[in-house]
């Protein structure tokens, strides 16, 4: 049976996409140390640093990114040290 066109798009599409996935890191991270989700989750436990998802308000979320550009521990060490603050209050 032939294939018909839509058939053999479909397939080059599917070829396409396939390269696309193995072509690895874009060139800005080929600096940074490559690391491993696994060992990435095994030294922030180490660190005894959990994930907190929470929802906030986009005006709340862009002012914690704009004032963690200054910060020395980006973002997550800002909003670590925020909690800190209110919660000895």
């Amino acid at each position: 049976m032939s294939m018909t066109k839509f058939d053999l798009q479909k397939a080059q599409g599917n070829k396409i996409r396939g390269q696309h996935t193995s072509i690895g890191a874009p060139g800005r991270f080929a600096g940074a140390e490559v690391v491993d989700r696994r060992e990435s989750r095994k030294r922030d436990q180490e660190l005894g640093l959990l994930p907190f998802a929470c929802k906030l308000p986009a005006t709340l979320v862009e002012q914690l990114r704009s004032r963690s550009a200054g910060h020395a521990g980006g973002l997550n060490a800002l909003v670590a040290e925020l909690l800190a603050k209110s919660l000895a209050e």
